[in-house]
């Protein structure tokens, strides 16, 4: 049996064309994926895959929320395009909002593309769910949650997640532990449980 806490993590894709099957969503996969290696935690996943559909975002991430998932991530639609409503849905349904990861999301995104100021992640809790929207390439996701090392491994730019487990535990939700090969997660000493056996 494993002696970590067990989470519930709600996972969202949202695109009108892999929604309605035009192509195969990639989002779903990437997320787990990166979880997956990241988390030592044993992880059940809530998958959503939905349209661009503001009404329909904020609904998903309230049932997300009310069946018990202490994050929820969400991949697409964050960019300035017409169809682009995944932050407007993510607001609507917030307690409070969490600038400092959508700033570092876009600071992490600069050291690849110039384009990235375009995008329009934000990062929100409610009730004891902490809530962040994140962009819509496989390769772009892995780049913001881990961040950027330099040829020693050592970080350059900190990928948002070191900072997902100790804001998980401010809000009451389940001890997160990562690999620390993926990404470390910090917290303060007093907020540290002693290390395992």
């Amino acid at each position: 049996m494993s002696t970590y806490d067990p989470v519930k993590i709600g996972i969202v894709s949202i695109s009108d064309r892999a929604s309605s099957g035009v192509y195969e969503d990639k989002g779903l996969p990437a997320l787990q994926d990166w979880l997956g290696r990241a988390l030592r935690n044993p992880i059940s996943f809530e998958p959503r895959l939905i349209p661009d559909e503001q009404a329909v975002i904020s609904q998903t991430l309230i049932e997300l929320v009310d069946a018990g998932c202490a994050l929820v991530l969400t991949t697409g639609g964050t960019g300035p395009a017409r169809r682009d409503v995944t932050p407007e849905a993510t607001l609507a349904v917030a307690h409070k909002e969490m600038p400092g990861f959508g700033e570092q999301m876009r600071q992490i995104g600069l050291a690849f593309v110039p384009t990235a100021i375009l995008s329009r992640q934000v990062a929100v809790v409610r009730d004891r769910t902490l809530i962040i929207n994140l962009p819509g390439q496989p390769k772009s996701i892995a780049e913001t949650l881990e961040g950027l090392k330099d040829a020693d491994g050592r970080p350059r730019v900190h990928g948002i997640f070191a900072a997902v487990p100790y804001c998980i535990d401010l809000i009451g939700g389940p001890y997160l532990e990562t690999h620390e090969a993926v990404c470390p997660a910090f917290r303060p000493k007093s907020a540290l449980r002693p290390p395992r056996a």
